[in-house]
């Protein structure tokens, strides 16, 4: 055998001997959107082994929609998924009996057309706001509490509300068919690189109405009988989640990414790239008391509807971890 055959087999052999140890690994199936945010993260996660590096491996089951994500943990094809932690409360507090880990702070905000002459949200008065959601929708509730407490402005009465799906709103907005438009922050993203301006942020509001932007909104979730009978998988997700998301802070790791981002220019890139890190929670657990004050602000602006029979945050509902 040659120096080059004898490498050639030892490389095998190696590449051999990690796929045995990875298959041995335990298998943390995550639910996703077919193109949703959340890839960027996992798939730095897969692409860079992260999953392997904390003792698991990593497996994506891409849905049609967050209905799909959600039916798929409840059924047992999926371990994990994301989803706002107000609904997992909600969730929780039916006897679904769901915890959670942070996943992102990001959140929306409401944008106009780079020549508006709209300075504040009382200018919107008699215009038309486009709204990715519903009348449930959050950044909306917040934006309503917000100007009521500054101007004593009811958004809602003094405007003309045009509720849809993200994407409908984002063409109505970029074809001037609605004065503002409030929608999840990657469209916005988008929005912003196309010249649209942002009018109020749901950050700024929130901290207004004396909330802690530092609370991650969004948070990977499971069901507790999961986590309890694998916290040493729960925290290696977290681990690998964490260190994606330091990957994710500088720009090599996101070469890798950039095909399913779905951004059709460079401005829209990079748009998408800093609404992202702009989302990155400060490390550690989820402060319990500033998301039990998020709750009962949620629950006075939307409701039973909104927060279902979740009127405190529910005990053990965000689990410890740790770097």
């Amino acid at each position: 055998m040659t120096i080059i055959q004898r490498i050639a087999a030892g490389a095998a052999l190696a590449a051999l001997a990690q796929a045995a140890a990875a298959q041995d690994l335990p298998t943390i199936r995550a639910a996703t959107l077919e193109s949703g945010t959340l890839n960027w993260e996992l798939q730095t996660i897969i692409d860079h082994d992260l999953d392997e590096a904390n003792g698991f491996q990593l497996e994506l089951l891409r849905l049609a929609d967050n209905g799909a994500t959600r039916v798929a943990v409840e059924g047992d094809e999926a371990d994990v998924a994301v989803a706002d932690w107000i609904w997992v409360a909600s969730q929780t507090a039916e006897g679904r009996d769901y915890v959670a880990i942070p996943y992102s702070t990001s959140v929306g905000g409401i944008v106009v057309s780079a020549d508006s002459p709209a300075q504040s949200l009382e200018d919107l008065r008699g215009g038309s706001i486009g709204i990715a959601g519903g009348p449930l929708d959050k950044s909306w509730l917040i934006l309503r509490a917000y100007a009521m407490q500054e101007n004593g402005f009811d958004l809602a009465a003094e405007t003309e509300q045009v509720f849809g799906a993200p994407p409908l709103i984002f063409k109505s907005a970029m074809d001037g068919e609605t004065d503002a438009a409030i929608n999840f922050w990657h469209f916005l993203a988008k929005m912003e690189a196309g010249g649209m301006r942002e009018l109020m942020s749901v950050a700024k509001a929130a901290e207004a109405l004396g909330l802690d932007p530092n609370t991650p909104l969004l948070t990977y979730y499971m069901k507790r009988d999961f986590a309890e009978a694998n916290p040493e998988l729960v925290q290696g997700l977290y681990r690998a989640s964490r260190q994606a998301k330091e990957m994710l802070q500088g720009d090599e790791a996101w070469e890798g990414i950039r095909p399913m981002m779905n951004a059709a220019n460079d401005a829209e890139f990079e748009a998408l790239r800093e609404g992202f890190r702009a989302g990155i929670p400060a490390p550690g657990p989820v402060d319990t008391a500033a998301a039990g004050r998020m709750l009962e602000v949620m629950a006075e602006l939307g409701g039973e509807e909104l927060v279902g029979k979740a009127t405190a945050v529910p005990e053990g509902l965000f689990l410890d971890v740790a770097n």
